[in-house]
């Protein structure tokens, strides 16, 4: 399974990204999917996840009201609508899949065994 995740960029405050992440190869079995994020000396830090089978979705608080996570089964994809986007939200964002994730561990970063290559979002003031 390989996840490839695009639609970064550079963008000031208040405006809109959409995120994509495609999923190729036996995507069937992933549980999750999920978004994170990692800015220049943190860690790593959950965004949104979308619980395949049901659709419940789930947010950080710092993007709940901003951001949207949907899917398009037909195309194995997820993507991360980003609205009103503030200078804290520039990071690298990762898109994850899990295969084992429990519903307790979807802000979890080690409990996702697929990840995208990253694509930086960058918001200038």
């Amino acid at each position: 399974v390989q996840l490839q995740a695009c639609g970064g960029g550079l963008v000031q405050a208040g405006d809109s990204l959409r995120l994509s992440c495609a999923a190729s190869g036996r995507t069937a079995g992933f549980r999750v999917m999920a978004w994170f994020r990692q800015a220049p000396g943190k860690e790593r830090e959950f965004v949104s996840a979308l619980w395949w089978s049901s659709g419940t979705t789930y947010y950080a608080d710092s993007v709940k009201g901003r951001f949207t996570i949907s899917r398009d089964n037909a195309k194995s994809t997820v993507y991360l609508q980003m609205n009103s986007l503030k200078p804290e939200d520039t990071a690298v964002y990762y898109c994850a899949g899990g295969t084992r994730t429990i519903l307790s561990a979807v802000r979890t970063d080690r409990s996702y065994d697929y990840w995208g290559q990253g694509t930086q979002v960058t918001v200038s003031p």
